[in-house]
């Protein structure tokens, strides 16, 4: 895996491996909130814990700024919820 890319005018974090991309996709709500809209892995690139990274990523840059985090994304939330460590950016 390449490193993450985060493109804020898109709205996106993103990372490559073997020529394909993964992405999160987030919208920010009212300043303060990343709303975690889609993470996607393609199938050939699966398994190897980019959408992880990707995540991670996510809330890292989130916290950074002082926001919540909405985990719209069903990866996402499951991903929270493994990771209590980040319990208190939901919201």
């Amino acid at each position: 895996m390449g490193p993450i890319r985060h493109d804020p005018q898109r709205q996106r974090f993103s990372a490559e491996a073997e020529g394909l991309a993964a992405v999160l996709d987030y919208r920010l709500r009212d300043g303060t909130v990343m709303v975690i809209v889609h993470t996607g892995v393609p199938a050939p690139i699966g398994g190897r814990g980019i959408a992880a990274a990707l995540t991670a990523a996510a809330c890292a840059h989130a916290r950074a700024r002082g926001w919540r985090v909405d985990p719209q994304c069903s990866y996402a939330a499951r991903w929270l919820q493994r990771h209590p460590e980040h319990a208190d950016l939901h919201g």
